[in-house]
């Protein structure tokens, strides 16, 4: 999926000897250059997939926020329940012990 570019380094040291520069000079940044060109490049097709891959990590982020969303406000409700509750049986326990 990758492309290595092609580099010609000969005629890169000419050219830049052509225009006044050293040989040694042109030499080592024609071979600098050479070195630096000659890793793997990622193409469009490379993008696009990566692309893909966090698209779908995104989607399955998405999908558990909203279920601990979901989660987080069914404990919500349930405490709130169970507090309701709690409250209710105090008052009914006090009501009883004033009426006795």
């Amino acid at each position: 999926m990758s492309a290595a570019v092609a580099f010609d380094t000969l005629k890169f040291v000419e050219k830049l000897e052509a225009a006044g520069v050293p040989h040694a000079q042109a030499k080592a940044t024609a071979e600098a250059f050479a070195e630096a060109t000659s890793q793997e490049l990622a193409t469009k097709a490379d993008l696009a997939v990566v692309e893909s891959k966090i698209e779908k990590a995104e989607l399955r982020l998405e999908a558990k926020l909203e279920a601990t969303k979901a989660e987080i406000i069914k404990w919500l409700f349930g405490t709130i329940g169970f507090q309701t509750l709690v409250i209710l049986g105090a008052v009914l326990a006090l009501a009883r012990l004033t009426h006795s």
